[in-house]
């Protein structure tokens, strides 16, 4: 007697059982696709519908992965030094915020050193000091993942 497969959708919804010819037939139809995992009478778990050989149609295999981000970043020295310094001079304004395109951030700083009639203007200074040191140390590739990609807000 052939074992009975189940389907398991979106890691909650279970189907089945099937036999093997019905398995295959729902693959066929594009009701079986790569993301749903499977389990036969038998097996100790769950596995992916794309790892069971011969069940789906090449057309349903997942897509190639991206490719890998180049290791070497565009070159950000510039824009590093522009960040750094002006964070050092101008830091209570965010002008280096707006140069790292974080225009968010940059407002918010320039907001509390304004809308406080200048009280706060030394605390968001010191972060900006803090902050244009920081980008000034690190090296340009992690200069470049951390506040160019990942846009990393403050410090």
């Amino acid at each position: 007697m052939d074992a009975k497969w189940y389907v398991l959708r979106d890691g909650h919804t279970q189907y089945g059982p099937y036999d093997e010819e019905q398995l295959k037939e729902f693959a066929a139809a594009g009701h079986v696709g790569h993301n749903d995992m499977l389990w036969q009478e038998g097996t100790p778990q769950w596995v992916p519908a794309v790892s069971v050989p011969g069940l789906l149609p090449a057309s349903t295999a997942p897509a190639a992965p991206p490719p890998p981000v180049a290791a070497t970043p565009p070159d950000v020295s510039g824009t590093k030094i522009a960040a750094g310094v002006l964070g050092i001079i101008f830091g209570s304004l965010g002008v280096h915020k707006f140069i790292l395109g974080m225009p968010g951030v940059g407002l918010t700083m320039l907001l509390v050193s304004i809308l406080t009639c200048g009280i706060a203007a030394p605390v968001m200074h010191i972060i900006g000091i803090i902050e244009g040191i920081i980008y000034l140390t690190r090296s340009d590739q992690e200069f470049y993942r951390l506040y160019i990609v990942d846009k990393k807000p403050w410090f």
